[in-house]
C-alpha cells in the first residue's frame, strides 16, 4: 500500500530552514540565541574603551563610544542571573543589538556564529529555567544534555533602558 504526505510543506526557503539566531555561550553549560533581525554587530573591543558609570549595577560595565554613538554596556550573563562575567579580561566580545531606536551592547563570554531554527521549536521557559530568567526570555528549546535560551532582545533593552535594577 503506497501512502500520500499529506503534512504541510514550507512554502518558502526561510521557513524551511528556520530564522537565524546569533549563538552564544554565556556559560560553560549555558547556550543562548539571539534573533538577527536584532543583532546589529558583534565585535571585539579593549576593556579600556568602556567608561565605567559610578553608582551604577554590577552588570552595567559603562558606556562604549562605538562609531560616533554612545551604548550603554551591560554584563548579558548577569542580566539573566547568572555568574557574573570575568573582571580581570583585556577584551569583551559585545552584541551590538538594537530594538527600534534604542541600541545596546550585550558583553558575552563567547559567539559561537549563527543557527538555525523555526519558531515552532521554541517551547515556554516557565518550569525549564530560573524564575529570574523568565521576563528575558522568548522561550527555550530543549537539547539532549541542557536547554537552548532564546532571548528577547525587547524585554533586555526594556529592562536597561528603564532602571537598570539587573
Amino acid at each position: 500500500m503506497n501512502s500520500i504526505d499529506i503534512s504541510p510543506q514550507p512554502t518558502s526557503l526561510k521557513e524551511a530552514l528556520g530564522e537565524p539566531y546569533l549563538q552564544l555561550q554565556l556559560t560553560q553549560n549555558v547556550l543562548a540565541t539571539l534573533p538577527m533581525e536584532h543583532a546589529q554587530e558583534a565585535l571585539v573591543v579593549a576593556a579600556d574603551t568602556l567608561t565605567p558609570i559610578p553608582n551604577m549595577p554590577a552588570a552595567v560595565l559603562g558606556l562604549l563610544n562605538r562609531r560616533s554613538r554612545v551604548f550603554w554596556v551591560v554584563d548579558l550573563s548577569q542580566v539573566l542571573g547568572l555568574s557574573a562575567y570575568r573582571t580581570n579580561v583585556q577584551q569583551y566580545n559585545i552584541i551590538l543589538v538594537r530594538v527600534g531606536n534604542r541600541p545596546l551592547g550585550l558583553v558575552v563570554p563567547e559567539v559561537e556564529g549563527v543557527r538555525r531554527f523555526s519558531a515552532a521549536a521554541v517551547r515556554s521557559p516557565v518550569g525549564a529555567v530560573a524564575p529570574a530568567m523568565v521576563p528575558f526570555l522568548r522561550g527555550c528549546i530543549p537539547q539532549q544534555q541542557d536547554i537552548l535560551l532564546v532571548l528577547d532582545p525587547e524585554a533586555i533593552i526594556k529592562a536597561a533602558v528603564s532602571t537598570p535594577n539587573f
